[in-house]
């Protein structure tokens, strides 16, 4: 249910109200604002004079998520796109062929039978860059797996929107296709990190020892993949 608040200094926040099974108020910030989780049986008054206490905090996340606010591909020719760190463009031609698409010179090249049918250039361009991810983060896996001293580990890509890698107790290690658009020393790290795994199934002070043998600069890059994620979201 969506509703607003009104603050001491006038300012009307919305947000959305979500009632539930819960004891306390609980607050998140997403990318459409402010949602609350309340009980089901708290009273409006006493709603309201939890999220004024809390206003200070809810101001300070909603101007962070607009200072973040990064907007989305637009699908259409001449949209800037990010790969291995390098800005290229899309250039979408009316075609009735269905050839491949092709990268040169920092421009992506596609032929489209409807260059309006944003949905299906979307999809088109991300088949391109799983394919290209699959290629390049191989690569960098048998390199890294070799300096770590352990067999290549079977890759496959993920779609997941809240973590960028995975390694499962089978050695498996998941990559998200969306990396591909970073620079590459992050995508090393990583590599590294789930590669880290395979000695230490954990985040214990000896994953971190193994990680930093493999990644000396880990934390540094750590940091600089948490700025950088609402960009590489943008898809």
């Amino acid at each position: 249910m969506q509703q607003s608040l009104t603050l001491a200094n006038g300012e009307t926040i919305s947000y959305l109200l979500e009632r539930r099974t819960r004891r306390t108020v609980g607050l998140k910030i997403t990318e459409n604002g402010l949602v609350v989780h309340a009980p089901k049986r708290i009273f409006e008054f006493q709603l309201n004079q939890i999220l004024q206490e809390k206003s200070g905090w809810i101001l300070s996340k909603l101007q962070a998520r607009e200072a973040n606010q990064i907007e989305k591909i637009q699908w259409v020719d001449g949209e800037h796109l990010l790969f291995l760190d390098n800005d290229i463009q899309l250039n979408i031609m009316q075609s009735s062929s269905n050839k491949a698409l092709v990268f040169d010179q920092n421009t992506l090249f596609m032929h489209a039978l409807q260059p309006n049918n944003h949905a299906a250039v979307s999809r088109k361009v991300i088949q391109w860059y799983k394919k290209q991810a699959e290629l390049d983060f191989g690569r960098r896996l048998e390199i890294l797996a070799a300096k770590l001293g352990v067999p290549t580990p079977p890759l496959t890509l993920s779609n997941a929107q809240s973590r960028w890698g995975s390694c499962n107790n089978r050695g498996e290690v998941r990559l998200s296709w969306r990396l591909l658009q970073a620079p590459p020393h992050i995508i090393n790290y990583v590599i590294c990190h789930e590669l880290a795994h395979l000695k230490q199934m954990n985040h214990s002070a000896k994953f971190y020892a193994v990680l930093e043998s493999l990644f000396p600069n880990y934390k540094a890059v750590e940091k600089e993949l948490k700025a950088l994620s609402p960009t590489l979201h943008r898809i």
